[in-house]
């Protein structure tokens, strides 16, 4: 006990000793940095966006580009964005959409890493100084350039113990220590009482007080996208859904075998094109090692696939304005517990998975958040299984540097690598520091391609699409100019920028008195039809698209998701001119992706594995509510059943959401639903291992059984 004791004291001192030695370089430091500024926009910004159709036709008749880059996430856009700005002639291609992959699947923090800091500290490791020093740097930069799709962000780190508060503090305050003149606000202690004042749902006992510290939150995948048009914009020529198949290469007067281009399908429609570039960047993350075995297959691997899984609950598990730090889970990990976009976030975890383009939500995964986030929260909060609204997995890249003789450990921050071939690698890393991540690997292809650009790296402080003309009160003139609702013009400004008005007048009329325009794809949320139609505009050229990145729909309620899909096909149709039988396959592709990547499965499996434990009166009075329906004692409900039933209650029910009602129950899809499966759903509903079901409520219009509710969710 007494060496416990001693090892935290020597802690708490340690970290009071780095946190005087900073406070003694803070003075010097901020006079030798200077708060971070916007810059113009450039003057080769494009005031049109190009065609997704122009785009590809460009990449398959250039002659010759500088630099090609593979992959349309946070890196491999902020790559683009970097060398197009230094007037290189810049390419870049992606194999699905932009931000699909690891990019969208994030915490959405932007942050520099308090854990990595702590780190740097007890093992005066001055690499994970550095690297926390950069991170923190770069969040100020992506705060000020994108100031419409990011903000500084409060998060709570509760304290049980007398002994963490000080070593607690003295550790964040290092952190905003570090931060410099970069630091967003400065961190503070609370007492027990002002922490349940901001946070409710804290869990009360041995509560002895909060430190509150400041990072960034944003949009990641509107972020990734923002960035896909800030480079289309500066002239580069970018386009998703566009595959490499091979990689091409020639050799030099030495007889040295070069990389010089890429091989490429368009995958929406189908054509085959070559794209010829000085230098070829793979930008890819988890899929680093598939494109680096193209340009050599003896090489080694030197990336391991990471799972990373969230789960998002309803509004009411957290305060709107305040996140939550679990620094020490039952194994270790660290859990955030973050509102975002009007609903709350948990994750994530950190599991070794095979690579996939299909990533899934594992059962053990979304239990271990909902078990750990149960000891933050008080007893009158029940976590329930069924109040999760969507769940999904990213695949995050842990990377070893090939460039050290050690490459079975792994890098703590990103790697550039350039092959014997001239294939430049930029692998590991993490979304705040995408920009620097660009900048180094530019950088690196200026150096071993002999490219020539025309200016220095000036990306940072370079506004991103959107942000040029933003300010937090651009959302009055939405709703007074086009007569959208509030809610909807403050999601649009704070999505769009000050490109929001260009999504407005794309806008149906409602109507309605009020609003004159914007026709919600779903009542719970603000995304009206324009959005769509501006998302075709932004190269989104199927439902996933939209569901996934250019709204957040399927990530925050994936019912909701399938629920809007129709109206969001039928758009696209007539934006795309789909035939009948693209609309179709669009529908089911969108829905198998709610199921397998988004949560919808978990919905379907808790039904089923729950085991059905009534009580004899319990199963009398659920055998007569099915019987209320089953009318002429069949043993199954038809759709000709609940028509009859709903509308001798006098309800007013669309066709659409009868479909749903049978679809929610019917587990074995036989297009009944049988009176097995009606008990199988009230155990779920009972015990919480789902949440309130559309059917349950229906089928109680008559019939009003207490049933136990929860969130609505999967």
């Amino acid at each position: 006990m007494g060496t416990k004791v001693n090892r935290k004291v020597l802690k708490t001192l340690a970290y009071a000793a780095t946190g005087a030695l900073g406070l003694g370089a803070y003075t010097y430091y901020k006079s030798q940095n200077s708060v971070l500024q916007a810059a113009p926009k450039p003057a080769n910004w494009l005031t049109e966006l190009p065609s997704r159709e122009a785009q590809v036709e460009s990449l398959s008749t250039t002659p010759e580009f500088d630099i090609l880059i593979i992959g349309g996430g946070a890196t491999g856009a902020g790559c683009a964005v970097d060398a197009a700005s230094r007037g290189l002639k810049t390419a870049l291609v992606e194999k699905y959409d932009f931000s699909s992959g690891t990019s969208s699947r994030s915490t959405k923090l932007i942050h520099g890493g308090v854990r990595y800091l702590q780190k740097a500290i007890m093992q005066f490791d001055i690499e994970q100084y550095r690297m926390v020093k950069e991170a923190l740097t770069e969040r100020a930069n992506l705060i000020n350039i994108a100031p419409h799709l990011s903000y500084p962000f409060p998060i709570m780190l509760p304290v049980y113990k007398l002994w963490q508060i000080p070593y607690f503090w003295v550790g964040i305050k290092a952190y905003d220590v570090v931060a410099g003149r970069q630091l967003l606000k400065p961190s503070y202690f609370i007492s027990k009482n002002t922490a349940l004042e901001l946070f409710p749902m804290l869990k009360k006992e041995s509560l002895v007080g909060a430190i509150v510290y400041y990072d960034g939150q944003h949009n990641d995948a509107r972020m990734n996208i923002s960035l896909a048009m800030t480079a289309a914009r500066l002239g580069a020529n970018v386009a998703n859904h566009v595959a490499v198949t091979e990689l091409v290469h020639e050799e030099d007067e030495k007889g040295q075998k070069k990389v010089i281009g890429a091989k490429c399908v368009d995958k929406y429609t189908g054509k085959e094109f070559s794209v010829k570039a000085k230098a070829i960047i793979n930008a890819t993350g988890p899929y680093t090692d598939t494109i680096r075995k193209m340009d050599n297959e003896k090489i080694p691997n030197i990336c391991q696939p990471s799972s990373g899984v969230h789960i998002v609950l309803p509004d009411y598990y957290s305060p709107q304005n305040m996140g939550l730090l679990d620094p020490s889970t039952s194994d270790g990990r660290v859990i955030f517990f973050l509102p975002w976009q009007k609903h709350t976030m948990a994750g994530t975890t950190d599991t070794p998975c095979a690579l996939t383009d299909y990533p899934t939500p594992a059962e053990d995964d979304v239990n271990f958040i909902i078990n750990e986030i149960k000891n933050y929260l008080n007893n009158d909060v029940q976590v329930r299984r069924g109040d999760i609204l969507s769940a999904w997995s990213g695949i995050r890249p842990l990377v070893s540097d090939p460039n050290k003789a050690d490459t079975q450990s792994l890098a703590r921050n990103h790697i550039v690598h350039v092959s014997d071939s001239k294939l430049i690698t930029i692998a590991g890393g993490k979304w705040t520091t995408y920009r620097h991540m660009a900048e180094e690997t530019i950088d690196a292809a200026i150096e071993a391609c002999g490219l020539k650009p025309k200016n220095e790296c000036i990306t940072k402080g370079l506004f991103l699409e959107g942000g040029h003309n933003w300010t937090p009160t651009s959302y009055i003139r939405l709703a007074q100019d086009f007569g959208i609702e509030t809610e909807v013009a403050i999601h649009l400004s704070n999505t769009y920028g000050d490109q929001a008005d260009k999504v407005a007048e794309l806008s149906s009329l409602t109507g309605k008195r009020w609003p004159v325009v914007g026709v919600r794809l779903h009542q719970e949320f603000p995304y009206i039809d324009a959005e769509v139609k501006y998302a075709v505009k932004e190269y989104a050229r199927s439902a996933v698209d939209v569901i996934a990145r250019r709204t957040r729909m399927s990530f925050l309620n994936v019912l909701a998701a399938d629920e809007a899909l129709p109206k969001i096909v039928e758009i696209m149709a007539s934006e795309l001119k789909w035939s009948k039988q693209k609309q179709q396959e669009e529908l089911e592709h969108a829905k198998e992706f709610l199921k397998r990547e988004m949560g919808l499965n978990l919905k379907y499996q808790m039904k089923t594995t729950v085991p059905i434990n009534f009580s004899k009166e319990e199963i009398s009075t659920y055998i007569k509510r099915f019987r209320s329906l089953d009318k002429s004692n069949k043993g199954y409900i038809t759709h000709k059943d609940l028509r009859a039933f709903f509308k001798e209650s006098q309800e007013e029910i669309p066709e659409d959401e009868l479909h749903l009602l049978i679809t929610e129950v019917d587990t074995n899809k036989n297009g009944l639903i049988e009176l097995d499966e009606f008990l199988q759903l009230m155990s779920a509903l009972k015990t919480g291992a789902i949440g309130q079901s559309r059917f349950s409520k229906a089928s109680s219009i008559k019939n009003k059984i207490n049933t136990t509710r929860s969130g609505g969710g999967v």
